[in-house]
């Protein structure tokens, strides 16, 4: 697949790595050259430096001939209108923009068509993140909650604290410990390398703990993952910019949230803009200021201000002055990694994570309907629909041992119509199944993409 990338930030960066990796032909453009002259280092993509959204150099990247052109530069506006360069130039066939504006945001409906902005697929990278926190709030304990066919799965990740039940006993003793509730775990990650579940796997502490349940049993399994924390009902937000915004407005009915901002003009539209969230005006890394907001007493505190030290070290104070959980929004992935292997802070929030996963939703081939990456890009976790039949098709009417799966990869549940199904040895893929696999190895996606195409004689 021909693909044009626009913007070589690190989102664009970790997708061009990511497609590349998978035998397309990517191009990267970028105003600044010193930026893809590292990329081009590393990578095997072709590179042009030049304004994203110039028809003569979209043209130059091959634009009249790509298959995809997916615009993430930091510019909204240079993003859709070189969506629109595309469509009534190329007649590119699939177009992906990232919009962060609110303001747009709130007339897609209206705009994305082709008589007024040509965008297939947009991508809004506050809300994917805004999203994801708030799956992390309501599930007290998990470190990653993802969803899978339209809701009715979820892929948790948990860490496995010591004094909780099921540490030290074997995967296949979870059908007695959770009589009536079927899950599966997808995998484990112990001290970063990945350890396929087999039923006499012992869960040890401080595993990382991915496991596939019906959307309604999610939260009774993390409580036996580990001791079941408190239920949130007060929080602090460290930062009043878009995401602490959306996620205030999203929370505030149901929890007891309080939000510091330390512009004062921003500080007096957030009160202006919320109904019961309180809005304070201040530093959140002021020592003074947490204490008087009873620190101690807080179920979490989210730090997501536009600075990555900023976030650290307030979530780190918080942490220290008796917080219940600390997260914090992280830009750069070196900094993700190190905070999340000193075990610092409870949740690192990765948006390049976040933003990366919905895009590869709508880049993958085959019939891949979500991907969520895991593990900062390690790992990844697939939604695939099962089409054709048993002559066309290398899963549907085979059981799960009967299906080559690729070396790492597992399948953890189906979604069939309104019904979840755990899967084992003998679960029967359907067609028109929803099938949601795990590969520790995101080198083997291409493996995967081939297995769920039907055979060309499939009409």
């Amino acid at each position: 697949m021909k693909i044009v990338i626009l913007g070589a930030g690190q989102v664009g960066s970790s997708v061009a790595h990511i497609l590349a990796s998978e035998a397309n032909d990517v191009t990267v453009i970028d105003a600044n050259a010193e930026r893809l002259q590292i990329l081009q280092d590393r990578l095997d993509i072709r590179t042009l430096a030049g304004h994203a959204s110039h028809p003569t150099v979209l043209e130059q990247a091959g634009m009249a001939d790509a298959d995809m052109l997916v615009a993430l530069t930091d510019n909204d506006e240079v993003n859709m209108i070189a969506c629109q360069i595309a469509y009534t130039l190329f007649n590119t066939p699939r177009r992906i923009a990232r919009v962060r504006s609110g303001g747009y945001l709130s007339y897609k409906d209206q705009l994305l068509n082709d008589q007024a902005l040509p965008i297939d697929v947009l991508i809004s990278p506050e809300q994917l993140v805004t999203d994801y926190i708030q799956r992390i709030i309501e599930h007290p304990g998990a470190l990653q909650v993802l969803d899978f066919a339209e809701g009715q799965v979820r892929l948790m990740g948990v860490r496995a604290y010591e004094g909780s039940s099921l540490v030290g006993q074997a995967l296949r003793v979870l059908p007695d410990r959770m009589p009536g509730i079927e899950t599966r775990v997808a995998a484990i990650f112990r001290q970063g390398r990945p350890i396929i579940p087999e039923g006499n796997t012992l869960i040890e502490a401080d595993d990382e703990v991915f496991f596939i349940a019906a959307r309604k049993n999610a939260r009774a399994i993390v409580s036996e993952l580990r001791k079941l924390d408190r239920m949130v009902k007060r929080l602090i937000i460290a930062g009043g910019g878009h995401i602490g915004a959306r996620l205030a407005q999203g929370l505030e009915d149901r929890f007891q949230v309080k939000i510091i901002e330390h512009n004062p003009t921003t500080a007096r539209h957030l009160s202006e803009q919320l109904n019961r969230a309180i809005v304070l005006q201040g530093d959140a890394a002021d020592e003074n200021l947490l204490r008087q907001e009873n620190i101690e007493n807080m179920d979490v505190f989210c730090a997501v201000t536009n600075d990555d030290e900023a976030n650290i070290l307030s979530a780190m104070l918080a942490k220290r002055m008796g917080a219940h959980k600390v997260m914090a929004l992280i830009n750069r992935v070196s900094y993700v990694d190190l905070v999340e292997s000193s075990g610092i802070i409870d949740v690192a929030i990765s948006p390049q994570q976040a933003t990366i996963g919905s895009l590869l939703t709508h880049v993958r081939r085959g019939h891949v309907a979500k991907v969520h990456s895991l593990r900062r890009g390690a790992a990844e976790a697939i939604e695939a629909v099962a089409h054709g039949d048993y002559k066309t098709s290398k899963v549907v009417g085979r059981r799960l041992d009967e299906i080559r799966l690729p070396p790492g990869t597992t399948i953890g549940a189906v979604a069939r119509e309104d019904e979840v199904i755990i899967c084992h040895h003998d679960t029967m893929i359907q067609a028109e199944d929803h099938v949601i696999l795990f590969l520790i190895d995101k080198k083997r996606v291409p493996e995967v993409e081939r297995l769920f195409t039907p055979a060309p004689t499939f009409l």
